[in-house]
């Protein structure tokens, strides 16, 4: 019979692409995980993987049975989470992804309720960006993620829980002290500071702006929040930062200006994005109502 164990273990090493890696990361030895997958062929009679001391490679066969492999053990996993659900509310681990430009200001502010109202609740984040994360999540190696859209999350489903705007960050001696409100147009497009390609809320920055992207700085392309509202204080530009993570940024800065950008909003909308037939949505709820709850506590101070 063939065993979920196989499979996993053959999944694990589609990952790694190295026997000895997938070992380590399914805690066996190289010889147990060696010899199942080996039995697995036979049992198959198809060769998954040709290996040698260099390198290992997926069979055209091999990569047909572990998509199949991959269905099955998400098909597993999400039964599992189902016998989950009679149980309390956030009982289970999980494992929560989450993006850069969301995770440092969005966690500090809605983790500390959700540790004291579910003290036993045991949480895995994961960092990283939108594409990996999805990515994740389709292979089941993430319960969820947390996203800002719009993002191409094709074949999963998103729980919409918070929208904001951005903000046009300057420093103060460039900015005249009596503006509140700041268009597109107004801008120095070649003054404007944003994120490096592969961070989503620089396309939602220059959609917002209605910008084309060969239009911004590329001189000052940054992978960080915290670099650019530096590289403003220095007076090197300008940025563009969504409301929620102003209060981090720009507090301790007296020498800046947040204005509001005066264009159709929301200019982001933040997520739970899950598989369509995940079994914890139970747990998503709750946690949805939790942070949108302390987000708008934030919001009407």
């Amino acid at each position: 019979m063939i065993s979920l164990k196989q499979l996993s273990y053959a999944l694990a090493v589609q990952d790694e692409m190295h026997f000895k890696k997938a070992a380590d990361a399914c805690n066996v030895s190289q010889s147990a995980l060696s010899t199942a997958i080996t039995e697995l062929e036979k049992q198959l009679g198809i060769q998954i993987f040709e290996r040698n001391n260099k390198q290992v490679l997926v069979t055209p066969a091999g990569q047909v049975l572990l998509k199949t492999a991959q269905n099955i053990k998400l098909q597993v996993d999400d039964l599992y989470k189902l016998s989950q659900m009679n149980k309390l509310p956030l009982s289970t681990p999980m494992n929560i992804g989450v993006i850069p430009t969301i995770g440092p200001y969005l966690l500090p502010k809605v983790l500390p309720d959700v540790r004291k109202q579910y003290p036993n609740f045991k949480l895995h984040l994961v960092e990283d960006q939108s594409h990996v994360l999805v990515d994740k999540v389709r292979k089941g190696d993430l319960d969820c993620a947390i996203l800002a859209l719009p993002y191409d999350i094709e074949g999963l489903m998103a729980f919409e829980f918070w929208q904001e705007d951005f903000y046009w960050v300057s420093h103060k001696d460039e900015c005249p002290s009596n503006l509140q409100e700041i268009s597109s147009k107004d801008m120095k497009i070649e003054r404007l500071m944003l994120l490096k390609d592969g961070h989503c809320l620089k396309d939602h920055a220059l959609a917002a702006c209605s910008f084309n992207e060969h239009n911004n700085n590329a001189d000052f392309n940054s992978t960080s929040l915290n670099t650019l509202i530096q590289m403003v204080v220095g007076k090197l530009g300008t940025t563009l930062v969504p409301e929620m993570a102003l209060d981090q940024l720009i507090h301790t800065e007296s020498e800046l200006r947040a204005v509001h950008l005066n264009e159709p909003g929301p200019h982001r909308r933040l997520a739970f994005i899950i598989r369509p037939n995940y079994g914890g949505t139970k747990n998503i709820e709750i946690l949805m109502d939790i942070f949108k709850a302390q987000l708008s506590l934030i919001k009407t101070k």
